[in-house]
């Protein structure tokens, strides 16, 4: 037989596109459109209801960035059409075929009932099935203006980001709006040969089903009338029907298709655009729920959940129905689809508790997974946490963009640093939209990891990132592709039951030890250095309000805790926790707004602290520690004067004048407390560091030393540094000024002062005080640089094999070295408070008030000594999509701590982070709780959730190794019991002479719930 794949493949697809494609309507009539252009932000149906409306025609321009228009559109079925499937058909102007970065819009009847949303690869609403004919069609329709910020591919910045600076030129031309006739024969037509093609493509040259598929397709468009697509399209589907019915192989890969539609909590559009976002789509869900009974539509972030049953009441309606069918799957069991690695260790806890609680609450369903399709990279803490707030299973996509090693595994058991597992998949059709293609189908199990121990993986599908959500087309793929010869079987169904089939399937699935580190998007470390310092600050400050309110409702007859007020804040640094927001890579308008919240919640926390510590009474002057640990250190009064105090963990004491062990000396630009001697040098580096403790020197070469790097990525700027970027760079030697600032028995301080680049400054006092090893670095940056990155360098004279970096409830040990490609690509990596080095018998920590990204790498000097170097990113300056990024002020502070243990990096880290508070005080209660034990590191204290009044203590083991001691009270103990997360008991714990026994294995996280007399 002759080869004549060429030919039939060709003439395939230009049936398939110009005729077949083109006659899936047979008929249309254009409606009567008017139009009102709403005043700034969006308006309430009511509002748009009761406007003037002009008249509107087809091809004319519509819609200023961001804006919202409401049209009109009014119609009638013509009476032939009687017994017709009959639908409106509306294209906005769309640009592309991506749903959700442009023009989209909801459709209402005009007493405000959300129908569906139209977008670029949706574009209809059902009108009637079969219609009556004669019917009129009255709708209102929610239009929305959004730019295409990516239009132009990375090329160039735009500064539609921010309506303050998009303008006010339409973006768009209204094409059409029309009644018409859907031909359900031929739109069947089109899903049979757009499936039948696709997967002939994917076969192999030498595949038989290949050239049988594409002969069938052959003999089947001999039957197509050119003339009379519609006539002849029965016969033409009646003709591939034994193709289409030929079963897959008994050994075929079995794809659990679960309805999905990403929707970002703010990327390209802010927040309130996300809330309009989520009507449209949950719309669209709804809507496709009444058409499939097979569909089943997994759905996470209980923010969005509240939003919709906020605003769109009608729209919540509907989902609480397709709940109740079985048909919506709430998915995830968190707040948001958070970061993976920026939130602190409490702030990820909470994601699952107050996103669980919306779930049980709302629709009586515990979620059973993690659904985090999209965040970039995960800490190895995730386990724990999971399965500790009662998980089963943890699913992601994205460690599939690794820019250099391929993740070895699809399912596997994920161990945490504590030991905890669970049982996690990345779905191989490697994209949380997909569409049953062919070409995905082909990718899922070719890619597929674990041939030959298991057969399944699940592939979320339906447009996203800026919602869309699943569509009839790709259900009606899913049904042809259940059990089609030489595809994978596709099942549509709910992820608890795929991860069920998957952990039965494969119990013994491969382990990955540590954290899940995405090869990519590194820069989100750094990126919005002021969106996350305010997250970082606002996490510290939750603690401290919970802290004091818990003391002064325990102890301040009348104090009510304001439950509600933390419910309602806790809320809002969760939700700047999503995945575009903290990691730093959405548009300016989503970051002015987040520095700004985080500003008010920050006001609101001191107020609630203020509160709490007044209600003990006033006084004299007290300092009041939120750390978990004891600390003896120089605060400074209300009028600025230095006082050393010793302040017990979670307690307060007086401003006494004790004492230091020895004060601070200033000798020219020398700091000597007797623990440590800094030596400044005329350029502003720290040129000596000497631990007088140990009697050697720390630095191996000069220490703060500032290095401004070009940093322009090959892509994604925002979210990437690229390993390029330390081949050039400038290091900022010429300070303008070097300056005893202070020089006080408590506080030894100088100042350096530099200016660089295209008018940037830097300021930093380098600070040592009396009874501690920690040099203090506090900068103040005016930063006015493009396509730059500037880190701060400490190269330590220590042999390091690996680094350990703070992150949630623990930390993490990396290695120093390059010997594989799997630690050549972790060039830049996350941590939290504080970074440590070590070589056996000595340490040095850098701790920091709110940087995440540094790197860690060793050389071997002349002498024979190594130098081990940690340097934090400060601040980058990227361009896209927020031309203006990191411009302006940043006010941080940075630590070098000599001689330091993990112990003393995590003490030290939260004394940073949580400075002691002055505050007028009539003999403050003792703490409300104690931890005895080497390790053991208390990390929240509150009242139960349940107002019983109880006390829960968040408590882990912080050191990596086993801890035993207790935890005393500061009440009448009567009962304690171990608990999950959501503080629901697990089992009782000890209690040995009034105070709870504890042993903790290495990081254990353990939350107790305590009922006081």
């Amino acid at each position: 037989m002759h080869d004549e794949s060429r030919r039939i493949e060709e003439r395939v697809q230009r049936l398939h596109d110009q005729r077949i494609k083109t006659a899936v309507y047979a008929a249309t009539v254009p409606f009567e459109v008017e139009a009102w252009q709403a005043p700034g932000e969006p308006v309430p149906f009511e509002e748009a209801a009761a406007a003037s409306y002009e008249p509107f025609s087809m091809g004319t321009p519509w819609g200023p960035p961001w804006g919202t228009t409401w049209f009109r559109m009014q119609g009638q079925v013509p009476a032939e059409w009687a017994g017709k499937r009959v639908e409106a058909v509306i294209d906005l102007g769309f640009t592309g075929d991506w749903p959700g970065n442009q023009a989209e819009a909801l459709v209402h009847r005009t007493d405000g009932t959300p129908l569906k949303a139209v977008n670029p690869l949706n574009q209809y609403v059902a009108i009637a099935n079969p219609a009556k004919g004669g019917e009129r069609v009255d709708y209102l329709v929610e239009a929305a203006s959004n730019p295409d910020i990516l239009a132009d591919n990375f090329a160039k910045t735009t500064p539609l980001g921010d309506k303050l600076t998009a303008g006010d030129r339409p973006l768009y031309t209204f094409r059409a709006a029309d009644i018409a006739i859907l031909d359900a024969e031929v739109w069947h037509l089109d899903l049979d040969v757009q499936v039948l093609r696709e997967l002939m493509l994917e076969l192999g040259e030498h595949d038989p089903r290949r050239h049988e598929i594409a002969h069938a397709l052959d003999r089947a468009m001999d039957l197509l009338d050119l003339d009379d697509v519609s006539g002849s399209a029965a016969a033409v589907r009646e003709a591939l029907k034994p193709t289409l019915s030929k079963p897959a192989h008994a050994s075929a890969h079995t794809i659990s298709g679960v309805g999905h539609a990403h929707i970002d909590s703010a990327w390209l559009w802010p927040i309130r655009e996300t809330k309009r976002k989520t009507s449209r789509t949950f719309s669209n869900v709804t809507s496709l729920a009444d058409e499939y009974d097979d569909f089943v539509f997994a759905c996470s972030q209980a923010q969005q959940y509240e939003w919709v049953r906020d605003h769109y009441p009608k729209v919540w309606a509907r989902i609480q129905e397709s709940v109740k069918n079985g048909q919506w799957a709430p998915v995830g069991g968190m707040w948001v689809e958070s970061d993976g690695n920026l939130p602190g260790g409490e702030a990820v806890a909470r994601q699952f508790v107050h996103g669980k609680r919306f779930f049980m609450d709302h629709f009586g369903i515990e979620t059973k997974g993690v659904w985090l399709p999209d965040s970039f990279g995960y800490n190895a803490s995730y386990p724990q946490i999971a399965k500790l707030a009662g998980n089963e299973w943890f699913l992601t996509q994205k460690i599939s963009w690794n820019q250099t090693n391929k993740f070895p595994h699809h399912t596997f058991w994920w161990e945490g640093i504590d030991g905890t597992r669970i049982f996690t998949h990345f779905p191989p059709v490697d994209t949380y939209n997909a569409r049953f293609s062919g070409q995905e189908m082909s990718r899922a199990v070719r890619n597929y990891s674990e041939k030959g121990g298991a057969s399944r993986s699940l592939a979320p599908f339906g447009w996203g990132d800026g919602g869309g959500g699943p569509t009839r087309e790709i259900m009606e793929r899913a049904r042809r592709l259940a059990d089609l010869e030489g595809s994978a079987k596709v099942v549509v169904e709910h992820p608890d039951a795929f991860f069920a089939k998957a952990r039965e399937e494969y119990p013994d699935a491969p382990v990955w030890v540590g954290e899940l580190y995405l090869e990519l998007h590194r820069a989100t470390y750094t990126s919005q250095a002021r969106t996350k310092q305010g997250n970082r600050r606002c996490e510290h400050l939750l603690r401290e309000a919970e802290l004091w309110a818990t003391t002064a409702a325990l102890h301040a007859p009348g104090y009510a805790y304001p439950y509600d007020k933390l419910d309602r804040l806790w809320k809002t640094v969760l939700l700047h926790q999503f995945h575009d927001i903290l990691p730093g890579s959405s548009i300016a308008w989503v970051h002015r707004e987040a520095e700004a919240e985080y500003a008010r919640v920050a006001r609101e926390l001191h107020a609630l602290t203020a509160e709490a510590v007044a209600a003990l009474g006033i006084g004299a002057p007290r300092a009041f520690n939120t750390s978990p640990y004891d600390r003896a250190e120089v605060v400074r009064t209300t009028d600025g004067a230095p006082v050393y105090v010793q302040v017990p963990a979670s307690g307060s004491a007086p401003l006494a004048d004790t004492a230091p062990p020895q004060p601070v000396t200033v000798d020219g630009r020398v700091l000597d407390n007797g623990l440590v001697r800094v030596e400044v040098a005329e350029d502003g580096t720290l040129s000596s560091v000497r631990d007088l403790r140990a009697g050697r020197e720390v630095l191996a070469e000069p220490g703060n030393l500032l290095r401004l790097h070009t940093d322009l990525p090959n892509y994604w700027d925002a979210w990437d540094i690229d390993k390029h970027y330390k081949n050039r760079y400038t290091d900022l030697l010429d300070a303008s000024s070097v300056t005893v600032v202070e020089q006080d028995p408590l506080i030894g301080a100088i100042r350096v002062e530099r200016s660089f680049g295209k008018g940037s400054t830097i300021t930093q006092t380098i600070s040592v005080r009396a009874g501690s090893p920690r040099i203090d670095i506090e900068t103040d940056i005016d930063w006015h640089e493009t396509e730059k990155i500037l880190k701060a360098a400490f190269p330590v004279d220590i042999r390091a094999p690996h680094s350990s970096a703070e992150i949630q409830f623990g930390h993490i040990q990396r290695p120093t070295h390059t010997n594989t490609s799997w630690e050549s690509a972790r060039f830049e990596v996350s941590g939290h408070r504080w970074v440590h080095l070590a070589e056996p018998g000595y340490g040095v920590a850098v701790i920091n008030d709110s940087t995440y990204g540094h790197d860690v790498s060793r050389t071997v000097r002349e002498d024979g000594g190594t130098t081990t170097t940690v340097r934090l990113s400060l601040v980058r300056a990227p361009r896209i999509p927020d031309p203006e990024a990191d411009q302006g002020r940043h006010r941080f502070t940075y630590a070098l701590l000599p001689g330091a243990s993990i112990e003393d990096a995590v003490a030290e880290g939260y004394a940073l982070n949580l400075p002691l508070r002055v505050a007028d005080a009539a003999g403050a209660p003792g703490p409300v709780v104690s931890a005895e034990g080497e390790g053991i590191t208390v990390e929240a204290v509150k009242l139960a959730d349940d107002t019983s009044g109880d006390v829960v203590v968040r408590l882990y083991e912080s050191r990596g190794g086993r801890a035993t001691g207790t935890l005393r009270t500061g009440f009448p103990l009567v009962g304690a019991q171990i608990t999950d997360l959501l503080e629901r008991p697990l089992e009782d714990a000890e209690i040995t002479g009034g105070a709870v026994a504890l042993a903790l294995r290495p990081f254990q996280i353990l939350t107790l719930r305590l009922r006081r007399g």
